[in-house]
């Protein structure tokens, strides 16, 4: 090997370590940012073989990879649209709200921006599929991501729900006299939304045996103003000797010509299980003027709703959460996965983008075959390990230093021949 020739390996050993030290720079920077894939550096030999063992001479050529398909560890967060992706898979995003460019990141710092749209800390919007009001994908080719859209909360509106099922609790005074009566009040909704109230009359009709009516509905805000047309009452109840309930003769009841414009209601009556004390008892009140006890009810409608929330559940469910008690799924964030997610090119940012290296990009719901589940509540930390960071640092800056020395110990031999010719 000539003089020239170590000088060029050495040469080329002081570029290596440079790109060494470069990705262990980045690596450190990025050790607090979240999703970040830490990179390392390969090396290789080259040489200039010759027909001669000793003529072979070369230097290393080295080029910095990124671990993508590292997992990083999963941190607590309390914001709860912050998500992690404990698994395989990326979350699909962009840097528009409206038919943006897709790419590919594992940072869920998503929080909701002044338009209502899941943002995170990079500005990249998140994409996710639209539910219909079964919960279903609405898009027919889920399997595209042309079928994705930016999330946003603000364009859901809160609906309104009928009354569909009336369930009552209460204690009938057995020590009621026959033909005693008590009245209570309970509220339904139409399907417009609109509030109700019921005024039931609860009769004693003989031993272990009632009877309950029901007044036509009137508006809540106004008891004066009937609302509409009840059917179904009165409705006979029997019990047992030990106060359970027995049986009652109805299990529904119907509204018909809502004033309000409501189409008719059918409302199921739960008054409890027969032989059981879920519902409706009968014992002895204990009072000198016996009166009904722990009455309660519980139906299921409601009023149209404002929006004050979004949840996300491990199945990647975003739900939309109102002041009216509704929660209902509006989009599902999909995992997307790679065959080679190393072979993803990095883009400025936490941001990758699909190669012919990566393969295809597939879109799974999470949880789905090899698709990660989403943690909401969550980050995933760097992947950065500032331990082996320094390691390589010290084994870089010594490579380096040596390389060095090679340089000047040819630079000085160098020197020593021309000096020769003097």
């Amino acid at each position: 090997m000539s003089i020239t020739s170590a000088l060029y390996s050495a040469t080329s050993g002081l570029t290596a370590q440079s790109k060494a030290l470069a990705s262990i720079s980045s690596n450190i920077a990025n050790s607090s940012t979240t999703g970040y894939k830490s990179t390392g550096t390969n090396f290789q030999s080259f040489i200039n073989q010759t027909s001669a063992v000793d003529e072979q001479v070369g230097g290393v050529i080295a080029y910095n990879y990124r671990n993508i398909a590292a997992q990083g560890e999963i941190q607590s967060s309390t914001t709860t649209t912050n998500l992690a992706i404990n698994g395989s898979g990326f979350f699909a995003v962009s840097d528009d709200s409206s038919d943006g460019d897709i790419v590919y990141t594992r940072n869920g710092s998503f929080s909701t921006d002044s338009d209502g749209n899941l943002v995170n800390s990079e500005g990249n919007y998140l994409y996710g599929w639209s539910l219909d009001s079964t919960g279903s994908i609405a898009a027919n080719n889920r399997n595209s991501i042309d079928s994705l859209e930016a999330i946003n909360t603000t364009t859901v509106k809160g609906t309104p729900k009928a009354t569909s099922s009336l369930e009552l609790d209460a204690n009938l005074p057995s020590d009621a006299a026959t033909g005693d009566t008590f009245t209570s009040d309970v509220e339904v909704f139409d399907a417009l939304g609109n509030s109700h109230s019921i005024a039931l009359t609860w009769t004693k009709t003989g031993d272990n045996a009632w009877e309950l009516d029901a007044a036509d509905p009137t508006l809540s805000s106004d008891s004066g103003t009937t609302t509409g047309t009840i059917s179904g009452f009165p409705v006979t109840i029997a019990f047992n000797e030990d106060g359970s309930l027995a049986s009652s003769s109805a299990s529904s009841f119907s509204i018909a010509d809502w004033t309000t414009g409501a189409g008719d209601s059918t409302i199921s009556l739960d008054l409890g299980t027969a032989d059981g004390t879920d519902g409706l008892t009968q014992y002895a009140s204990g009072e000198d003027e016996p009166e009904i006890g722990d009455f309660a009810f519980d139906q299921d409608g409601y009023e149209p709703g404002t929006l004050t929330g979004t949840t996300i559940d491990e199945n990647g469910i975003v739900s939309a959460t109102f002041d009216n008690g509704e929660t209902r799924a509006v989009y599902q964030i999909p995992i997307v996965t790679f065959a080679n997610p190393d072979g993803l090119d990095s883009e400025t940012g936490s941001v990758f983008t699909q190669t012919a290296a990566s393969g295809q990009y597939q879109l799974h719901t999470a949880g789905d075959g090899s698709a990660g589940e989403v943690k909401s509540s969550a980050l995933e930390s760097s992947t950065v390990e500032m331990t082996d960071e320094f390691s390589r640092m010290i084994i870089a800056q010594q490579a380096y230093t040596a390389a060095s020395k090679v340089v000047t110990t040819a630079d000085e031999m160098l020197a020593e021949l021309i000096n020769i010719k003097r």
